[in-house]
């Protein structure tokens, strides 16, 4: 009887959640291309809706536009992947908290030379360093977004103040999806974060030739913009995206097609 009692309350949690005090109405996300990309925002909000009643409308730019759209009061929640800057939207005061949520990692992709002229490997460092040294071409995402704030510390971390004195360095100013067509079309080099990459529909002559090395770790938080006018739905949409039920939903999001998960949860792995 226990038994029974246990999973018939496990199984009204989500019809409880959606009654909550009653009131629904839509809540505005700012998020980075890469959630869209990957499919990830069109697999998890459907499950939020029904279990909460609460929409959600989303904004897809990169991380630097998503956390202006907070601090101008133009979303609710925002959801990006550039530790230093969440750290310094917080310090700001424009959120309380930040909240993990999930992580994956970037890679390099470029052309397939038979593994030159550059070999594949896990040191994406030297990689950027060839890259540069031997002139080879390099699309940029060039919008401020967590993949460009990325590769901008990658250049940092090998003393390269200019990248642009690689004559063969274009900064396009477009998100994820977009650069890696130009790199794809342009057979050139880019930086992408995994889950766009294994997303996008073709990779024509383009392969990964460095991954898994720390600087590509790539971890995503959580925040609810202190000026929010729908705090109610902020608030119902961050506790259920690190809830067990969604954190377990987000560990099996491209298991099927991939192989493996696009993203991994911070709680419940």
């Amino acid at each position: 009887m226990k038994i029974l009692f246990t999973l018939a309350f496990v199984l009204l949690l989500p019809l409880l959640a959606a009654c909550g005090s009653g009131n629904t109405g839509t809540v505005l996300l700012a998020t980075t291309t890469s959630t869209e990309d990957s499919g990830l925002l069109d697999f998890l909000l459907p499950y939020f809706t029904e279990d909460t009643g609460w929409e959600v409308r989303v904004t897809s730019v990169g991380t630097g536009a998503a956390l202006q759209l907070g601090r101008d009061g133009e979303a609710d929640v925002v959801l990006v992947h550039a530790r230093a800057e969440e750290d310094r939207f917080v310090a700001e005061g424009y959120a309380a908290r930040r909240y993990d949520i999930m992580h994956n990692d970037f890679i390099i992709v470029g052309p397939d030379y038979a593994w030159g002229p550059l070999g594949y490997n896990n040191d994406p460092l030297a990689t950027f360093l060839d890259i540069y040294q031997q002139n080879l071409h390099f699309i940029s995402r060039g919008d401020n977004s967590g993949t460009h704030i990325k590769e901008l510390e990658i250049w940092g971390a090998i003393n390269i103040a200019d990248p642009y004195a690689n004559s063969n360095y274009i900064s396009v100013g477009q998100g994820m999806g977009a650069t890696l067509s130009m790199a794809i079309e342009t057979n050139s080099f880019t930086l992408s974060d995994r889950a766009t990459w294994l997303n996008h529909p073709n990779h024509g002559d383009l392969v990964i030739i460095s991954e898994f090395g720390t600087i590509l770790e790539n971890p995503y938080g959580l925040m609810i913009v202190s000026s929010t006018r729908e705090y109610e739905g902020a608030r119902i949409l961050v506790d259920w995206l690190i809830s067990e039920r969604a954190q377990r939903l987000i560990g099996i999001f491209g298991l099927e097609e991939f192989g493996a998960p696009l993203f991994f949860p911070y709680h419940y792995e």
